[in-house]
């Protein structure tokens, strides 16, 4: 069956389960990858403001 230009088509059950994958393999994403990278950026921020803030001896 021939699809109209200007009408959208029907989303089909195989669209909606490579949506729903696609969706869970994104949240899978975030898990491995931003929340470690974001530690880390967190990280490397206390360790900075740690040193330059830290007090001196001086003898």
């Amino acid at each position: 069956m021939q699809q109209l230009k200007g009408k959208p088509r029907k989303e089909t059950w195989k669209d909606k389960k490579e949506q729903k994958q696609a969706t869970q393999e994104a949240r899978q994403q975030i898990t491995t990858v931003a929340l470690p990278t974001l530690a880390m950026v967190v990280l490397l921020i206390v360790v900075f403001v740690y040193v330059a803030t830290r007090p001196t001896i001086n003898k």
